[in-house]
């Protein structure tokens, strides 16, 4: 029997003491131009933007883009952002640019020179431009990106500086980015930093820490044994504190810590980083699946894409949070953030929040995918270690990530020595980063591809595969000391019934969790087979997958769109066509023991539901009015909900469903606007073309669930609903924020 025992303390960078960080989000040019770094002094048509920015999303969607498919239709190219900073550094000081993704092929220049190169746009990096720059006067940072080469994705990537950018300044002996490593065993906080001394002489260095609990107290302290450091070199130092009845991090209670870890000369401060930190462990059982802090528990996981819809690659903490919020309402436990590395913003709310995560690196070693020919696989051979490394030490450090997976459906040969010895290198250099989580990767067609017969699967950690749920679990049974998982799943009842009832299986991860854009054959411009559509609203195949997954009384229904049982599922009680729906096929999800319809207070049917988690049949006459769905337990009501026939189209209304008040980037409130009737009721089948007008606020981007929804850019202040929907996300410029829509006869104006 193999298990891995992994009790750990995890943590991210919150907030940083001893040295100076400045967000440089805000205030850059930007032009698209394929010129040189000698060029772009001379040409024109820059504009004004902040990042993180995402400029492929303000395009226009067009069947010849080279991106195809893959990219939504959407445009790619070269394009350029430039920026003045200033460099106030003293002589025992070092200035770092850190990005924490360029999508993609960037080259950053400074004051002319270049600093660095990196094709992967997913992964974060950090240069030191000390030397590039004159300390005290101003210096230009100039980026160009490159994401020209297309096909390059078989999803929407994006395209620019789509995630958060900083200038960090340093003492010369300091702490590197992602420099600390912490872990937590035997109640004792064991850490680990890296220490680079940059000055020209050698230093004799020691660390003091301190815990910190989730109210500020001090609860614990420890200090390291005094290293030198030579001048130009590095040293890695150890120490541990003692926790005392530690509060452990779980997916019911995110506890945090805070751990500070300062770099002292002497009595001499040099660096301090402060830390948020959560401890828990983890286990990956070969008989009984996967453990938290000693409990056993599923995985209810989804795959998720780095896009939001409309508002393209460059997502908001804000609506991270609204989505993440949206997939807990309906059970979702686990992230598999899809193909790549993550944003740290979505595992640093996966860390508060309570998901546990699975950090994967690559869609693609050396083999390319259809739609996606010229993407990484021509940077594999150079970059993967880099790229891993930076995975690694970025995800290492939070509570939330609980395995890594090296690869999805890899198409290399993995029945010769090549594709073993691709494999256990990266797992290998994982291990050295990081030995506290195993290591796995989404096995494409294993009996095909041999890797259950060659003894690839055996070198894995946790042998993971997509779909084919029967294949996996009759490997188990041929190596029963194997952990297993479903790195991706469909939405079928078999699937599910495989993780309900095989304790064996660590958990699963349903593709997709939420709609996005691109991996659709024109004229649609999105995936859609998901829980949730593009704009967070809960689908069918989320309520029947929160009747199994939610373990509080639920009860959820769905329609046949069509006459007695034709058309797809949808979740309402007004028929395209009163006149030719006579007779309604509903679906009704739910946990409860029995559920029951009512139609204007009059009962349609009572059933028991079924064992085999299928949802209960009702065939009824339709009448329009309110449908009541309730749901039993022992005999006595436990939940209900309704659904109501909405008359004529009345008005717009709008409401407030998410986001967070404020002007920064993270900040963005979401506004759903629909088309009403007089009482207030959706009316579903009746859209309309909207324009828009709002003040005290800007208006970032628009969106609805249509898959073919490419009449305009998301950006746009005129949008169509869909389904009698949309969405709106705004930024705040002021503390009061009117929205005013039209469309055709109707108006609406709401304030917030």
């Amino acid at each position: 029997m193999r298990k891995f025992l992994i009790v750990t303390l995890l943590l991210l960078p919150m907030c940083i003491m001893g040295r100076d960080i400045r967000s440089l989000d805000a205030g850059w040019q930007f032009v698209l131009s394929d010129a040189s770094i000698d060029e772009i002094s001379h040409i024109d048509g820059w504009r004004q933007v902040n990042v993180p920015h995402d400029w492929s999303i303000e395009g226009e969607f067009d069947r010849s883009n080279p991106t195809g498919q893959g990219g939504a239709y959407l445009p790619a190219g070269i394009g350029w952002y430039r920026k003045t900073i200033k460099t106030d550094i003293a002589p025992d000081e070092r200035l770092f640019l850190e990005f924490d993704g360029v999508m993609a092929c960037s080259s950053v220049y400074v004051n002319g020179k270049l600093a660095g190169f990196r094709p992967n746009g997913y992964v974060g990096f950090t240069y030191d431009i000390s030397d590039l720059v004159t300390p005290g006067a101003d210096a230009t940072v100039a980026v160009r990106v490159d994401n020209s080469v297309q096909p390059a994705s078989r999803w929407y990537t994006g395209s620019g500086i789509n995630r958060h950018v900083r200038l960090v300044r340093k003492n010369a002996c300091h702490i590197p980015a992602q420099g600390t490593f912490i872990s937590y065993e035997d109640g004792k906080l064991n850490i680990k930093t890296t220490i680079f001394n940059a000055s020209a002489k050698a230093r004799t260095i020691k660390l003091q820490y301190s815990l910190k609990d989730a109210k500020g107290k001090v609860v614990a302290k420890g200090n390291s044994s005094d290293i030198l450091v030579e001048a130009g070199g590095q040293a890695d130092f150890s120490g541990a504190i003692k926790v005392e009845d530690p509060q452990l991090w779980s997916t019911d209670n995110p506890y945090l810590y805070t751990v500070q870890v300062e770099v002292l000369e002497g009595r001499k401060q040099l660096d301090s980083e402060s830390v948020t930190a959560g401890l828990r462990t983890i286990r990956f059982d070969n008989e009984k699946g996967f453990f938290l802090n000693g409990q056993n528990i599923k995985m209810y996981g989804v795959c998720l894409h780095s896009d939001a819809g409309g508002l393209g690659t460059a997502v908001p903490a804000s609506v991270w949070e609204y989505r993440l919020n949206q997939l807990r309402s309906l059970g979702v436990n686990a992230i598999r953030m899809a193909h790549n590395p993550a944003d740290p913003v979505l595992m640093e709310l996966c860390d508060r929040m309570g998901f546990l995560f699975m950090a994967e690196s690559f869609d693609t070693w050396n083999t390319p995918k259809n739609h996606a020919e010229k993407g990484y696989n021509l940077s594999f051979d150079e970059w993967w270690e880099r790229d891993t490394r930076a995975m690694v030490e970025q995800a290492r450090n939070h509570p939330c990530v609980v395995i890594y997976s090296v690869g999805n459906e890899i198409r290399d040969n993995l029945n010769n020595p090549d594709g073993f010895e691709k494999y256990r290198k990266q797992q290998d250099l994982i291990h050295s980063i990081d030995n506290t989580r195993p290591v796995t990767m989404a096995l494409f067609r294993p009996n095909s591809s041999g890797v259950y017969k060659n003894g690839f699967a055996e070198m894995m950690d946790v042998v993971g595969q997509n779909y084919r749920v029967d294949e996996l679990k009759a490997y188990h049974d041929a190596h029963p000391e194997k952990a297993i998982i479903g790195t991706e799943n469909t939405h079928d009842v078999q699937s599910w019934l495989m993780l309900r009832d095989d304790p064996s299986l660590c958990g699963q991860f349903l593709w997709a969790g939420i709609d996005y854009l691109g991996e659709a054959a024109w004229p649609q411009v999105m995936w859609s087979t998901s829980l949730l559509d593009v704009t967070g609203g809960v689908k069918p195949a989320g309520l029947q997958r929160a009747s199994w997954w939610l373990s509080y009384p639920y009860v959820a229904f769905a329609r046949h769109a069509d006459n007695n049982g034709a058309g797809p599922l949808i979740s309402d009680w007004t028929p395209a066509d009163m006149d030719t729906y006579d007779q309604a096929v509903i679906e009704v999800y739910s946990n409860c023991q029995e559920v029951e319809l009512l139609l204007n207070g009059e009962s349609l049917g009572r059933q028991s539901m079924p064992n085999n988690a299928r949802p209960a049949l009702f065939t009824v006459n339709y009448n329009p009015g309110k449908l009541e769905i309730v749901g039993y337990n022992n005999g006595a009501e436990a939940t209900r909900c309704f659904a109501r026939t909405s008359g004529e189209p009345a008005r717009i209304d709008m409401e407030r469903i998410g986001g967070n008040r404020g002007s920064g980037f993270d900040d963005v409130e979401i506004l759903s606007l629909f088309i009403a009737d007089s009482e207030g009721n959706v009316c579903p089948n009746n859209d309309f073309r909207i324009e828009l007008s709002v003040t005290g606020a800007e208006l970032i981007a628009v969106d609805n669930a249509d898959v073919l929804a490419h009449e305009t850019s998301h950006k746009s202040s005129v949008f169509s609903t869909y389904q009698g929907r949309m969405v709106v996300y705004i930024r705040r410029t002021s503390d009061s924020v009117t929205v005013t829509a039209s469309g055709d006869t109707l108006s609406g104006k709401a304030t917030f």
